[in-house]
């Protein structure tokens, strides 16, 4: 999507590499934005950090990380400790704009995902999180039987032109590091999609449904 008027954009990933997978493209297509990325896993991992500034230079954007657990056993977490380390990390001000999981994923099956996307619904409901709207990243991938890719009925859907999506690949690719056979690199999406929230209730049904 792209609007020419200035937002204020906050973007709430599990990992640093999500914000370009699932919003690279509406955020490269945006360059009047100004971002504020939040990843709350990783940030000891000191390859997959230095990664994230690299890429928060390139887009013109701000951003922190954070150290929820990040196991592969994918221990589910408290729902109160997800709400309070983005609390901690994410500026307290008013957004227009704010982007994040969808409460069910964008595949089989990745907890932290799931359980960021909830949280920010549930903050945005508790006054805790102040946007105009709430961009949830709309993705399946069939229950593994395809690379994740997004879904045709979502609110918003667009095809990236191909020199977007090629920045958006190679910033997969170059900056991230991710081998063209990985999961990663074949996955990234030529079409993004988002569920669009234009008020907490309705993000809350969304979830609840």
């Amino acid at each position: 999507m792209e609007s020419k008027a200035h937002k204020t954009v906050a973007i709430i990933v599990a990992h640093p590499d999500d914000e370009i997978l699932w919003a690279g493209g509406t955020l490269l297509n945006n360059p009047q934005w100004e971002c504020f990325i939040i990843s709350l896993c990783r940030k000891n991992d000191e390859d997959r950090s230095l990664k994230f500034y690299r890429v928060l230079k390139i887009i013109n954007a701000q951003g922190v990380m954070g150290n929820l657990d990040d196991e592969p056993e994918q221990k589910p977490l408290n729902i109160f400790e997800v709400e309070q380390k983005i609390l901690e990390l994410l500026p307290k001000k008013h957004f227009d704009l704010v982007m994040t999981h969808s409460p069910f994923g964008e595949y089989t099956k990745h907890l932290r995902h799931e359980e960021i996307g909830k949280a920010v619904i549930l903050l945005w409901n508790k006054g805790e999180i102040a946007t105009n709207q709430l961009w949830a990243f709309a993705y399946d991938d069939g229950n593994k039987k395809y690379y994740p890719k997004a879904i045709e009925n979502a609110f918003y859907f667009e095809k990236l032109q191909k020199e977007t999506w090629i920045k958006k690949y190679n910033l997969i690719t170059k900056i991230y590091g991710f081998k063209k056979n990985s999961w990663e690199a074949k996955t990234t999406p030529i079409v993004e999609a988002f569920w669009i929230f234009k008020n907490p209730n309705n993000a809350l049904d969304f979830l609840n449904k």
